[in-house]
């Protein structure tokens, strides 16, 4: 197996430090750049599933969906 990359695995450790916590932060904050929060990508209503496979086949359909529409707005042809 070919490994890429260099990132180390963080030792977890009692007391937290805030070079980890700032480490977090910067994380999340360039994870929100790429993909902002979801604000309800699944419709309004009452959903009934008879079994948990048809419950997760909606909710990744709602979530492709999103992915789709956000792609649409930010990636438009020459816009790269």
């Amino acid at each position: 197996m070919r490994r890429v990359g260099a990132r180390k695995e963080a030792e977890i450790v009692y007391n937290a430090s805030a070079e980890k916590l700032r480490e977090g932060a910067l994380f999340n904050d360039e994870m929100q750049k790429i993909m902002p929060q979801p604000a309800g990508f699944i419709t309004k209503g009452a959903y009934h599933f008879k079994t948990h496979e048809e419950a997760n086949s909606h909710w990744d359909k709602s979530l492709a969906k999103l992915v789709s529409n956000y792609g649409k707005k930010r990636f438009t042809p020459g816009n790269f």
